[in-house]
């Protein structure tokens, strides 16, 4: 019985906290369309400490910092909201307004075509979407499989048996899809410059030769990191060091 009280207590502090959690949610965007911009950025900040991150709300802080002229952050929180879902065409326009801000065009390098039709594929949708086709599918060769085992028509079984090879070759690019899309959310590799102006070194050294300055709002690829400083490479192929506390990772 006490036991019972006790895991009863603890499902109530949960429900009240998640309300309490709602609530500031809900207080943050109505500050948001007071055109506080300031108070919902530091409400949105509360509610990804209590409730952890999502799309919908790395979204909403991008546009209150967008609201507050910091290029750079806004640009950082729409890219963690196209992170968990490469599909939220809204972030992707407010992006695309945020970038025409920025004070450094830099041109990407080409990729290969093919290259490119993969990525296209593998951001159709998010890692538990290509999770969810992958164990449908796998459900399905399940079900072909028996159907060609059992099935007394020989129409039947050519029909389960090419039909199955085909759901279970899907299944494993399903599968490989998923695993890509989480290694794309779990690994840290880019980062948005959010200092307004950074001077890019040759080597982690104050004294070392300035190469290049990049400013807020910049993409740039992690390389390695040591100590205070990291190794970037800019979409262009430029790379360099500058220091860490200059940029966020995505």
């Amino acid at each position: 019985m006490k036991k019972i009280i006790i895991l009863l207590a603890l499902a109530l502090t949960t429900a009240l906290s998640y309300a309490a959690d709602s609530e500031k949610m809900k207080q943050a965007n109505e500050a948001y369309k007071a055109e506080k911009y300031s108070l919902a950025d530091s409400l949105y900040n509360e509610v990804l400490k209590s409730e952890g991150v999502s799309t919908s709300l790395y979204y909403n802080l991008g546009n209150a910092k967008y609201k507050q002229n910091e290029i750079g952050h806004a640009i950082l929180n729409y890219e963690r909201a196209l992170k968990l879902n490469p599909n939220n065409e809204d972030a992707k326009f407010n992006l695309e307004m945020a970038k025409a801000q920025t004070v450094d065009k830099i041109e990407t390098l080409e990729k290969f075509v093919l290259t490119e039709w993969n990525e296209s594929i593998q951001n159709g949708t998010s890692s538990n979407g290509w999770a969810k086709w992958s164990i449908a599918a796998f459900i399905l060769t399940l079900v072909l499989c028996g159907l060609y085992m059992f099935s007394p028509k020989i129409l039947w079984k050519k029909i389960a048996f090419f039909t199955g090879i085909f759901t279970l070759f899907f299944c494993s690019i399903a599968l490989y899809y998923a695993k890509a899309q989480h290694n794309a959310i779990t690994q840290n590799e880019s980062a948005i410059i959010t200092a307004p102006t950074v001077t890019v070194k040759s080597a982690p050294d104050e004294s070392s030769t300035e190469l290049f300055v990049i400013h807020e709002g910049a993409k740039v690829r992690i390389k390695s990191k040591l100590g205070e400083w990291t190794e970037i490479q800019m979409e262009d192929g430029n790379a360099g060091w500058i220091k860490a506390d200059k940029a966020e990772i995505i």
